[in-house]
């Protein structure tokens, strides 16, 4: 019989920084997979649902703080806020104080779209979270300021 040397223990693995690493990576991976598939039936794409979700956060930005932002080439973001705003989900402003510049902002369509698709992600998660015991949902509650955490580093 074949096994695997590096999967003999699981919660072994777990004990080092390593093994955590691997397994959350894992496990985050197929979590966000999943809610994507919660999708609201749009032809959004991660990156533009990310851009449109930053600019309603940060209320306007330019397209260049919003590239910054999401960590993506400027030219790159050019496509996707043009992709945004074709659809009628983002709008461009002129810059209150440089003209070279504009500001873009979430139309109501847009707002209308993102509190949908976050009223279905978080359905599901609450469906799926309502099948844990109280001990795995106490564990999460205090594992959930640490994953935020680790996304702001």
């Amino acid at each position: 019989m074949l096994t695997n040397p590096q999967n003999t223990d699981p919660a072994a693995n777990l004990r080092s920084d390593a093994g955590l690493a691997s397994a959350l990576r894992v496990s985050l991976a197929r979590l966000t997979r999943r809610l994507r598939k919660q999708a609201v039936g749009h032809i959004l794409t991660p990156t533009q649902l990310a851009a449109l979700a930053a600019v309603e956060r940060h209320t306007t930005m330019t397209p260049g703080e919003l590239a910054e932002h999401e960590k993506v080439q400027p030219p790159s973001m050019t496509r996707v806020v043009s992709h945004l705003e074709e659809r009628g989900l983002l709008a461009r402003s002129p810059h209150p104080t440089d003209r070279r510049q504009v500001t873009l902002s979430v139309t109501p369509a847009g707002a209308a779209l993102l509190k949908e698709e976050r009223r279905r992600k978080e359905a599901w998660l609450a469906q799926r979270l309502g099948e844990l015991t109280p001990e795995e949902k106490a564990i999460l509650r205090r594992a959930a300021p640490i994953l935020e955490k680790l996304s702001q580093m």
